[in-house]
């Protein structure tokens, strides 16, 4: 992404827009990680930890897409979850960046029981 302003231009590159939102996506409510989309992924990621797991950004010149991959706690709605997460996100990467987010999707991957103790 670039920004052009009177005393040059400002970059930024689509992993720090990552990070921003996966460390959001974590903050939120229900959620316990973030999960690669596919296997492939995810072997690749086991073998490199990378702070930007589970987020794929997408920008054309005019518009930020944000895709999550989330795992959510059991017993949590999901749609509640999934919903505070699109927001957290949503606010997160707007203040950071300073323009709009066009839309954030959230997939859910999977849901895992904490301890019952």
């Amino acid at each position: 992404m670039t920004e052009e302003t009177s005393l040059g231009n400002i970059n930024i590159s689509p992993r720090a827009i990552a990070t921003i939102a996966y460390q959001a996506a974590l903050q939120s409510y229900g959620v316990v990680g973030l999960s690669s989309k596919n296997l492939m992924d995810g072997l690749a990621h086991v073998l490199v930890k990378d702070p930007t797991r589970g987020v794929d950004i997408h920008f054309d010149g005019h518009n930020l897409s944000i895709d999550l991959y989330i795992i959510v706690e059991y017993g949590t709605r999901i749609t509640s979850v999934a919903g505070s997460v699109s927001n957290t996100v949503r606010y997160q990467v707007e203040k950071a960046l300073g323009m709009p987010v066009n839309q954030v999707n959230v997939h859910v991957q999977g849901l895992r029981v904490s301890n019952l103790d």
